[in-house]
């Protein structure tokens, strides 16, 4: 359990660590290519150390140059055969990820993870291997992990798939499509949530020079015949996590910067920004930094489905606001670490603050938080997102604060620094 006590903050510049999201992607496109990379400021996470250990089992030899540095050399598209279990936690970014990747190899792979993640959906994307020839089969036949994957088919083609609870399926399957002989294109059974994240593996697909198309906002393309090429590569910082301090200035009102973050960035949660924009605050957009400054915070209406990792830290925030805060189109938060709409509710709820849940919403009305026991469902989110309220109101404490381990293992280091 972490007490948090109160206290009067200056505005300040932060640091946060790489994107785990960008992190994810470089290691598997590096680990993809043939010969070796180096990759600065990759994250050092629970999560990014399991994506690590999967890719050293099919292959990858990734090693510490020097702090901040990894090399990575590559399996050239062909993972070697492992034959235990590969055990990856929580971890969904590594799970659906990886899995696409597994379809490469000519012996089995079986994935699998705790006990959430064993109740995690997989059947959308093991669907859509299967059409393209890979073996992909769920061991409880409930479409969750584990999950067995066999390939030995590289013709590719012509899949549909279902991207209504996760971009990372689509992700998966872009990254492996280079090396079917068909290339792969990919329909949609309906737009998918969280593209900015399509986005994301895109552009670090394009960094090692292979070339990925949305044909439309329901097919995308991979031609076959392509090669990840190998470089030097930076990963720069997480803006998920860089969310946490700008909620922190919308709260305080003292003007929270956040470094070596690009205005162009393409990672979704940028977008964060504009919505406490919205809610109050002023922004200061600068060539290498972006701050955020409360002052007299009001509710929204928000459609979230595009930065969903945001929603947490945007309710917390709205449980200082004036009015009602409306976020929609997150059904897909209840398959994550935990159920983050029930999740948030729920805590909201011990801190006085009025707040109710549908299937994919949720609406909070701003008021006086109180302080609070906030259970953590294990997940990193929850614990960093109901962190902020301790700034402002006593007597808050979080249950297992280790959990932010998964993405953010100083977070309570920068958090206490404030």
């Amino acid at each position: 359990m972490k007490k948090i006590k109160p206290r009067s903050i200056k505005d300040q510049t932060i640091a946060v660590p790489g994107s785990k999201s960008l992190s994810h992607r470089m290691l598997i496109c590096a680990a993809l290519a043939k010969g070796s990379s180096k990759i600065t400021n990759l994250l050092e996470s629970e999560d990014i150390t399991l994506t690590t250990r999967t890719l050293a089992c099919m292959g990858a030899d990734i090693r510490e140059i020097r702090p901040n540095l990894k090399q990575v050399k590559g399996f050239d598209g062909r993972p070697g055969q492992w034959d235990d279990p590969i055990y990856l936690g929580n971890s969904g970014t590594s799970m659906r990820l990886l899995a696409g990747i597994a379809g490469l190899g000519r012996s089995e792979f079986i994935l699998t993870g705790d006990r959430r993640m064993c109740e995690r959906p997989m059947s959308e994307l093991m669907e859509a291997l299967e059409m393209i020839g890979i073996t992909a089969r769920s061991e409880n036949d409930q479409g969750t992990p584990p999950v067995h994957i066999l390939g030995g088919n590289r013709t590719g083609g012509h899949t549909r798939l279902d991207c209504s609870k996760s971009s990372q399926y689509l992700s998966s399957l872009l990254m492996i499509g280079p090396f079917l002989e068909k290339g792969l294109d990919i329909e949609l059974t309906g737009p998918p949530v969280s593209s900015p994240y399509i986005d994301l593996t895109m552009d670090v697909m394009k960094q090692f020079n292979v070339t990925a198309e949305r044909i439309s906002p329901t097919r995308y393309r991979v031609p076959g015949g392509q090669g990840y090429e190998p470089g030097d590569y930076f990963v720069e910082p997480d803006l998920s996590n860089a969310g946490y301090f700008w909620a922190a200035g919308a709260i305080t009102g003292k003007k929270i910067r956040v470094e070596n973050v690009s205005k162009d960035s393409l990672q979704g949660d940028l977008h964060q920004v504009y919505i406490l924009e919205k809610m109050g605050c002023t922004l200061f957009m600068e060539d290498n930094s972006v701050a955020v400054k409360g002052n007299g915070l009001k509710g929204v209406d928000v459609d979230m489905s595009k930065t969903p990792d945001a929603v947490p830290a945007i309710a917390v925030t709205a449980a200082f606001a004036g009015g009602k805060t409306r976020i929609t189109n997150i059904g897909h938060l209840r398959e994550k670490e935990c159920d983050r709409i029930d999740a948030v509710v729920s805590q909201l709820l011990k801190m006085g603050i009025e707040a109710k849940q549908g299937d994919d919403w949720m609406e909070i009305t701003g008021g006086t938080p109180k302080g609070a026991f906030i259970e953590t469902f294990n997940d990193h989110r929850i614990a960093m997102a109901f962190s902020l309220p301790g700034l402002m109101v006593g007597e808050m404490e979080i249950e297992n604060p280790s959990c932010v381990e998964k993405s953010f293992p100083g977070y309570w280091e920068i958090f206490d620094r404030l």
